[in-house]
């Protein structure tokens, strides 16, 4: 029998401040929610160990501060990233409004080559009643941008755990596919080098 596989994944969830990622997060890890949190200075890491398949994941996840003022420090928590959350408010526009910022800043600092990186939408806090951004308005710009959107809520713990599995297993996808054309292209190098080295 083979032991199960175990891969360790570093994912980040990124937004404008007070939009609830450390109180997703919390959710998503320890089952609480809490009405106060402390801003977040700079990241705070969190682990959880899920079963995907035949795979037991390590998530480590990054919950970075959302404050301006931190922005070219937290950006630097993105390098090495399997995976990003992005975050927003629906009861806030100006945080829908910063995700374009917030995903060209991670898209800039994970690198050009990384075109598959996985990327995923929350609008939390559904559950609250005085909404400003409208769910087709998030739907169509996940959509034009090609990202999964979940509307969320860290309070009531809907589609919590779906939205992070799904990243978890798109970031393993790719783990996986990068780890595939590694192993592929070495196997190249050496059949190549071989058939060199019998000529003349």
């Amino acid at each position: 029998m083979n032991p199960k596989k175990k891969v360790d994944l570093k994912l980040i969830i990124i937004g404008a401040l007070g939009v609830g990622k450390t109180s997703l997060l919390h959710q998503y890890v320890h089952k609480t929610f809490y009405e106060d949190y402390q801003t977040t200075l700079g990241a705070s890491i969190l682990s959880k160990i899920i079963s995907i398949g035949d795979t037991t994941l390590k998530l480590q996840i990054w919950d970075t501060g959302g404050q301006e003022r931190f922005r070219s420090m937290v950006s630097t928590f993105y390098k090495g990233s399997d995976g990003c959350i992005l975050t927003f408010d629906v009861t806030d526009l100006e945080s829908f409004e910063a995700l374009d910022t917030w995903r060209d800043d991670v898209l800039a600092k994970t690198g050009p080559v990384e075109k598959s990186y996985p990327i995923i939408v929350l609008g939390n806090k559904i559950d609250l009643e005085d909404r400003q951004v409208p769910q087709e308005v998030a739907q169509d710009w996940c959509k034009e941008k090609d990202i999964p959107y979940f509307e969320v809520s860290a309070k009531n713990d809907i589609n919590v755990v779906q939205a992070f599995e799904m990243l978890a297993g798109r970031a393993l996808y790719r783990y996986q596919s990068i780890l595939e054309n590694y192993l592929t292209d070495s196997i190249k190098l050496s059949a190549e080098n071989q058939s060199r080295s019998r000529c003349c």
